[in-house]
C-alpha cells in the first residue's frame, strides 16, 4: 500500500512537471513564430521592391521604344538598355534573397517538426508507463483499500483528490498527444507549402534570368552599332567636351560679373552711408559752435565710417539674404526643371560605351525637343548667352546660381525676375540630334550635384 501511495503521489507531482515542459515548449514555438512574422514582413518588403524595379523597367522600355522609332542607335539608348539590364539584374538580386529568407523558414520548420517529434516521443512514452502501472494496479479493491486505510476523513478526501487528479493526468496525456500531433501535422503542411512556394520562385527567376539574357543581347547589339560609327562618336564626344568647357567659363564669367556688381552696389551703399554721417557730424559741428558756454563742452567728433558686420559672401546683403537661405532649406526638394525625362549624364564621372570617362559638373536630362524649360527657384535672371547654336541661362538665387543650357527660345532677359516654375525657353537639340539640357548648381566657389538638390522622381 505504501508503494501504491508514493506512485500515486508521484503522478500527481509528474503534471506539474508536464506544464513547466509545455510552457518551455510554447516559449520556443512562440519564438519560431515571431521569426516567421518577421520573415513575412521582409518578404513583404522585397516584394514592393521587386515590383517598384519592374514599374522602373516598364518605363525605361517605353522610353527605349520611343526613341528607337525616332533615331538609330545613340548614347540615350546605351544609357537605357544600360539602365534596364541593372534593373533586371536587381530583380534576379530580390528573387534571390527571396529564395534565401525560404531556405531560412524552412530551415525553422524542419526545427519544429523535429522538435514535436521529440516532445510526442517524451509523451508517449509517459502515456505507455502510466497506463501500464493503470492496468496493474486495475482492481477495485486495491483502490478501495487504499482509501480506507487511512488514519482519519481528511486523509481519506485527500487520496481521493489525488486518484482524481491521477485520472485527470492520464486524460491530459492523450489529449496533449492529440494536440501535439496536430500542431506537428500543421508544421508539416507548412513545409509543403513553403516548398511549393519556393519552387514558383524559382520558375520565376528562371524567367527573369532568360529576359535578362535577351537584354544582354540587346546591349551587346547596341554597342556593336555604337562602335560602328566610332570616329562620328569620337568627334561628338569631343566637341561636347569643349561644349562644357565652354559653358563652365560662360557660368564662372556669370559669377564673376555678379561679384564685381554686387561689390559696386555694396561700395556705393557704404560711401552713401559715409556722406549721411559726414552731413550729420557737421550739422552736429554747427550747432555746438554756436553755443555760449563758459566751458567748452563740444563733444568730440569721428569722420570714420562705422563698420559694418562682415559679410559671409559679397553677393549676399540684406535684400536677397532670406532668398538664399530658402534656397539652402529646399536642398533635396526642388522641382525638375523639366516635367519629364531622363537622366542621360549624371554630374561627376560618366563612363560611355567606349570606355571614354567624361567629367561633367552638371546633370544632363533627356527630354522631347521644344519641352518647356523652368526655373526651379525663384530669383534674378543675371546672364544669357548664345554658344554653339544653343542658349544657356544662369538664375542668380542669393549666393548660389542655376544654370540652364542646351536651350532654344529663351523668353526671358538679363535682370528679368522669375519665380519657381517659370518657363524661362524650351529644350534644344544636342549633338546627336536628341533633345536634352543641361542643368547646374553652383555658388561662387564650388559646383553641387544638382541630383542631390531636387526632389526625388
Amino acid at each position: 500500500m505504501q508503494s501504491f501511495l508514493t506512485n500515486a503521489l508521484i503522478f500527481v507531482i509528474i503534471p506539474n512537471l508536464n506544464i513547466m515542459r509545455r510552457i518551455l515548449s510554447l516559449t520556443i514555438l512562440l519564438v519560431s513564430f515571431s521569426g516567421i512574422c518577421a520573415w513575412g514582413q521582409t518578404k513583404d518588403e522585397l516584394e514592393r521592391k521587386k515590383q517598384q524595379l519592374k514599374k522602373e523597367i516598364q518605363e525605361t522600355e517605353k522610353l527605349l521604344n520611343e526613341n528607337k522609332t525616332r533615331t538609330k542607335e545613340n548614347l540615350l539608348q546605351y544609357n537605357l538598355i544600360s539602365k534596364k539590364v541593372n534593373l533586371q539584374n536587381e530583380v534576379i538580386q530580390s528573387i534571390n534573397k527571396d529564395v534565401e529568407m525560404m531556405d531560412v523558414n524552412m530551415q525553422v520548420i524542419n526545427m519544429d517538426v523535429r522538435r514535436y517529434d521529440r516532445l510526442l516521443d517524451t509523451l508517449r512514452q509517459e502515456y505507455a508507463k502510466s497506463m501500464v502501472y493503470a492496468y496493474k494496479n486495475r482492481s477495485n479493491f486495491d483502490f478501495l483499500n487504499f482509501i480506507f486505510s487511512a488514519s482519519n476523513f481528511n486523509d481519506a478526501i485527500k487520496r481521493i483528490n489525488y486518484l482524481k487528479s491521477y485520472r485527470t493526468y492520464r486524460e491530459m496525456q492523450g489529449q496533449a498527444i492529440l494536440r501535439m500531433q496536430e500542431m506537428r501535422k500543421k508544421r508539416f503542411n507548412d513545409l509543403n507549402i513553403a516548398r511549393q512556394q519556393k519552387n514558383v520562385v524559382l520558375n520565376e527567376k528562371n524567367k527573369e534570368v532568360q529576359v535578362l539574357a535577351k537584354e544582354q543581347q540587346e546591349k551587346d547589339r547596341i554597342v556593336a552599332e555604337l562602335k560602328k560609327k566610332g570616329a562620328k562618336l569620337s568627334a561628338e564626344i569631343a566637341q561636347k567636351q569643349k561644349q562644357i568647357q565652354k559653358v563652365n567659363n560662360a557660368i564662372a564669367e556669370a559669377i564673376r560679373q555678379a561679384q564685381l556688381q554686387a561689390k559696386k552696389e555694396r561700395e556705393a551703399r557704404e560711401a552713401a552711408q559715409r556722406k549721411a554721417n559726414a552731413a550729420k557730424n557737421n550739422t552736429a559741428n554747427s550747432g555746438n559752435a554756436q553755443s555760449t558756454t563758459t566751458k567748452n563742452t563740444t563733444p568730440k567728433t569721428t569722420n570714420q565710417p562705422k563698420q559694418t558686420a562682415k559679410q559671409e559672401s559679397v553677393l549676399l546683403n540684406d535684400a536677397n539674404a532670406a532668398l538664399n537661405a530658402s534656397f539652402e532649406r529646399n536642398k533635396g526638394s526642388l522641382p525638375w526643371p523639366v516635367d519629364k525625362g531622363y537622366v542621360l549624364m549624371h554630374y561627376g564621372a560618366n563612363t560611355l560605351h567606349t570606355g571614354t570617362v567624361m567629367n561633367v559638373s552638371s546633370v544632363t536630362i533627356s527630354c522631347d525637343i521644344g519641352s518647356s524649360v523652368k526655373s526651379v527657384f525663384q530669383g534674378e535672371v543675371i546672364f544669357v548667352k548664345q554658344i554653339d547654336n544653343m542658349s544657356m541661362v544662369v538664375i542668380q538665387h542669393g549666393r548660389y546660381f542655376t544654370t540652364y543650357s542646351n536651350l532654344t527660345g529663351v523668353s526671358v532677359q538679363k535682370g528679368a525676375q522669375v519665380s519657381t516654375g517659370q518657363t524661362i525657353g524650351r529644350v534644344g537639340a544636342n549633338l546627336e540630334g536628341l533633345g536634352a539640357i543641361d542643368f547646374y548648381i553652383s555658388n561662387e566657389s564650388s559646383n553641387f550635384d544638382p541630383e542631390k538638390w531636387l526632389r526625388r522622381k
